[in-house]
């Protein structure tokens, strides 16, 4: 299944959604209209109970995405597009805020992934980076600062240190130093991207969905706890898990020596 969108594709294959940032000419950057449209990818696949993964990308070999257009947003500065009304309609890149998604999302970073496109990619849970990738927050050299996440998320992910020379200098990096300070999970061969992506994809989707988005949310929620506390909210997760029908599916396929046939309920 494919729908029809103006600057980006949006596919479904089985139980994986893929979502592919689709401006090559303009280096995969974003404008509103992008934004909008990803968002929009972005919560079908988080309502469709049928799909269980999304692999997020971009056109071509060149970038992920080399963050915000700014020519457009130049125009939009300048009085040419309507600011206000545009910049509203959605989060940048979709995910960036207002996107509450506890299924697991995968960016495969195929070249640069800069500004903005940095921030959508450390929106998503697991990173996998082609070895030519290259990084950066360089939003300050553009007398602007990286207001999709950037501050927030940097400094959770990476040492302070580290994440405050990027935020403060606009300086770039190569996929060797991001999978050195774990900002991405692999890196691969160009070519290799996107089928370590769907090799991840795939792996989970083996997995009971159910228990897989409530691991997700107990242990994204439970940063912001104490561990006392996320012990307790760990519990509970648990304790609703144990009730569905794949919890039960699960041990009888393994007593059963069969593989489990998980139906997410």
């Amino acid at each position: 299944m494919a729908a029809d969108y103006e600057k980006i594709t949006y596919e479904k294959d089985g139980r994986i959604a893929i979502v592919t940032i689709n401006r090559p000419k303009r280096m995969n950057a974003i404008d509103p209209q992008t934004s909008f449209e990803l968002k929009a990818a972005m919560t079908d696949f988080k309502d469709d109970d049928d799909v269980w993964v999304a692999i997020l990308t971009g056109t071509g070999e060149k970038a992920f995405s080399a963050g915000n257009d700014l020519v457009t947003m130049s125009e939009m500065m300048a009085g040419k597009v309507e600011f206000s009304r545009e910049m509203t309609r959605a989060p940048f890149g979709g995910i960036t805020r207002d996107f509450e998604c506890w299924k697991p999302m995968i960016a495969a970073i195929n070249g640069y992934c800069l500004a903005g496109g940095l921030e959508i990619a450390i929106s998503c849970d697991i990173r996998v980076a082609a070895e030519n990738a290259k990084f950066g927050v360089p939003e300050v050299t553009r007398a602007i600062i990286p207001g999709a996440g950037g501050t927030q998320r940097l400094p959770r992910m990476l040492p302070q240190g580290m994440a405050l020379e990027l935020l403060i200098t606009g300086g770039r990096f190569d996929a060797e130093w991001a999978l050195s300070y774990g900002l991405v999970n692999y890196v691969v061969p160009a070519d290799q991207v996107m089928p370590k992506a769907r090799e991840l994809a795939d792996a989970i989707c083996q997995n009971g969905p159910l228990a897989v988005r409530a691991a997700k949310e107990s242990a994204i929620t439970g940063l912001e706890k104490t561990l006392a506390d996320g012990l307790d909210g760990e519990n509970e997760f648990s304790r609703r898990v144990v009730t569905t029908e794949d919890a039960r599916e699960g041990p009888l396929a393994f007593a059963q020596k069969r593989p489990p046939e998980y139906k997410g309920r």
